[in-house]
C-alpha cells in the first residue's frame, strides 16, 4: 500500500510542490543569518572637541566654555569634522546597540558614521535615512519607509563601525532618524534619533 503510495503522479506532485515550498522559504528568509556575522572596521571621524565643561560656583549649573578654551588655539583656515546630529540606537525587530551620528567633513560633505554597532544580520539590510521619529517598541518597527526616507546603501556588517557618505544634494537637516531596516520585510531591526 505505502509503495503504491509512494508511486502515484499525485504523491509526486505534492513532494515537488513541498519541495519548491521549502525552497522558496530558504531564500525569502535565509535564517542560515541568524548565525552568521560580519564585522566592519571603516575608519571613523577623529571630531575635535568644543571645549571643556567649567564648573560654575556652588549651586550654579555648569557653563562651556568653548573652543577657546580647549587648550590650543585654533589655527586660521583648518577645519575639522564636526558632529552635526548623533544618537543611539533602540532596538526593533532585533537587538540593536550602538550610535550613529552625522559628520560635516572639512570640504563640507557630509557622512553617516555608525559606531559600534551592534545587531543581527538579515536578508536584504539597508541604512535608510527617515524623517519619522524613532518610538520604541512594536508601533516604530515599520514607519521609517514613510514619508520622506532615503538609502545611503546596503548595510556594510553587522557589527563594528561604519562610514555611508551622503550624495550630493542630500540634506542632511532632512532627516530625524537613522535605521537599519530590512528591506525584504519592511521592518526596522532598531534605529537612532539624529538630534
Amino acid at each position: 500500500m505505502i509503495r503504491r503510495l509512494l508511486t502515484t503522479p499525485v504523491t509526486w506532485a505534492v513532494v515537488t510542490l513541498l519541495g519548491l515550498a521549502g525552497a522558496g522559504a530558504l531564500f525569502w528568509f535565509q535564517p542560515w543569518r541568524l548565525f552568521t556575522d560580519t564585522t566592519v572596521t571603516d575608519t571613523i571621524s577623529v571630531v575635535a572637541s568644543a571645549g571643556p565643561v567649567v564648573s560654575g560656583s556652588p549651586g550654579q549649573p555648569g557653563s562651556s566654555a568653548g573652543p577657546a578654551a580647549s587648550g590650543s588655539p585654533a589655527r586660521p583656515g583648518a577645519a575639522s569634522p564636526v558632529v552635526v546630529a548623533e544618537g543611539s540606537f533602540v532596538t526593533h525587530e532585533h537587538d540593536t546597540t550602538g550610535s550613529a551620528r552625522v559628520i560635516r567633513n572639512a570640504d563640507g560633505s557630509h557622512q553617516l558614521e555608525l559606531v559600534g554597532l551592534d545587531t543581527s544580520d538579515g536578508p536584504d539590510l539597508r541604512v535608510l535615512l527617515s524623517d519619522q521619529p524613532v518610538r520604541p517598541g512594536v508601533d516604530g518597527w515599520r514607519v521609517f519607509d514613510d514619508g520622506v526616507h532615503t538609502e545611503l546603501g546596503r548595510l556594510k556588517g553587522n557589527h563594528g563601525d561604519q562610514v555611508y557618505p551622503f550624495r550630493a544634494g542630500v540634506d542632511p537637516a532632512a532627516f530625524r532618524s537613522v535605521s537599519i531596516w530590512c528591506e525584504r520585510f519592511s521592518v526596522s531591526f532598531g534605529a537612532a534619533s539624529l538630534a
